[in-house]
């Protein structure tokens, strides 16, 4: 539909399972895909510049339509030419559309036919976020890739609200396209939606396909529902989106998720817990994480991860972090960096796989890795084995 906006290219598929890894072409920088989006709420990274996410190898970053409709507002962006000139990045942005506060605010918001209105956490502020609203605000920010705003209930919710939720974001798909105003520059990503409900699922997403916009997001998970359950849906939903267009999962950021949803044929994801879980102290590494808080990190003169090569392992040791630790800016940032370049390096490893024919094999390793003893979940046993990957205990 919006041709100029996106291009999709193949570049190779896993000749077991279906990963791909392919080349995303949008206005402002050419994305790999599988790739890992930090999260920026409000057009920043905590403590990270611009400069500090490209040396990364952040190629693309999401942005809060909520948060930056507040502050500073879409009059603003729309003066300053949009997000991107206004915080200095020049690579690949995506904004959600907004829904994801009627979970995460919902005792401040009221959600109707029209849209959704919230009162301010701060209760001295009320505004109304319509379908419209959310993609005038998202026009104004530029964003690469735009979400429709989509009717969102929390992941274990049940009964006849799920199926108004779901049916309302297909009706409010339309009033976003209506209301779009930059085709040509921005790309509408529909939200696969219908809780845990595998009819709900295929019948929002076929719904949705009809549309035929340039990307797919599966929404609606990460949410606490049981493994079982989040893998299941992922995969449903994946085999009902096209094979030769973007799939993105929202909120998905474990490094074993992310290599399992790969696996099950997903290209975009986004979470914030690689900076989040920096703020409590914890590194990233192959097998999982580590606290800098603990005191046994106290003489222990290795770097976060001996085999990472980011500016924070290349300097400081574990025990200069711990020692740290309570001055919480400067340890943040330090381990924000790592944490990261842990991410991009992992899904750069997941692309050269793949490209290598030699994913399940990648996958294999990671899994022993994170799981010596042989112990796998279930979950992630039978998620495999689903597409064809066979872990052997």
């Amino acid at each position: 539909m919006f041709d100029s906006a996106l291009s999709f290219e193949v570049l190779a598929k896993c000749g077991t399972s279906k990963a791909r890894t392919s080349l995303m072409t949008l206005p402002h920088y050419t994305v790999e895909t599988p790739m890992f989006m930090p999260v920026g709420t409000k057009g920043t990274m905590k403590g990270l510049l611009p400069d500090q996410l490209k040396t990364l190898d952040c190629q693309i970053i999401l942005g809060n339509t909520y948060h930056l409709g507040l502050q500073p507002g879409s009059e603003l962006l729309e003066k300053v030419g949009g997000l991107h000139n206004f915080m200095g990045w020049d690579r690949a942005l995506l904004t959600d559309s907004g829904g994801f506060q009627m979970v995460s605010l919902l005792k401040f918001a009221e959600i109707t036919e029209e849209g959704v209105k919230f009162q301010s956490p701060n209760g001295d502020k009320e505004c109304m976020l319509t379908p419209e609203r959310s993609i005038e605000i998202q026009n104004a920010i530029g964003a690469d890739i735009i979400m429709q705003l989509d009717d969102v209930v929390p992941t274990l919710e049940k009964g006849q609200r799920v199926v108004e939720a779901s049916e309302r974001t297909i009706r409010w798909l339309d009033r976003c396209l209506v209301a779009h105003k930059r085709p040509k520059e921005q790309s509408i990503f529909p939200i696969v939606q219908g809780s845990l409900i595998p009819n709900l699922r295929i019948k929002n997403a076929e719904e949705l396909v009809k549309r035929n916009t340039n990307g797919y997001a599966i929404g609606g998970l990460s949410g606490g529902e049981a493994k079982d359950d989040f893998w299941k849906i992922v995969k449903l939903s994946a085999d009902h989106l096209p094979e030769d267009k973007p799939r993105y999962c929202m909120g998905v950021g474990w490094a074993v998720d992310l290599v399992i949803c790969c696996a099950l044929g997903v290209d975009l994801f986004d979470c914030v817990f690689p900076t989040r879980t920096a703020r409590f102290g914890c590194g990233l590494v192959k097998s999982g994480q580590i606290n800098l808080r603990q005191k046994a990190f106290e003489f222990d003169m290795e770097p976060i991860d001996p085999e990472c090569d980011c500016s924070t392992c290349k300097t400081y040791t574990r025990a200069y972090i711990h020692s740290i630790i309570s001055a919480e800016t400067v340890a943040c940032h330090l381990l924000s960096v790592h944490n990261l370049a842990f991410q991009m390096r992992l899904m750069r490893s997941i692309r050269e796989s793949i490209k290598q024919n030699r994913f399940p094999e990648f996958v294999k390793d990671f899994m022993r890795i994170n799981y010596p003893d042989g112990q796998f979940p279930l979950w992630i046993v039978e998620s495999l084995s689903s597409v064809n990957i066979t872990l052997d205990r």
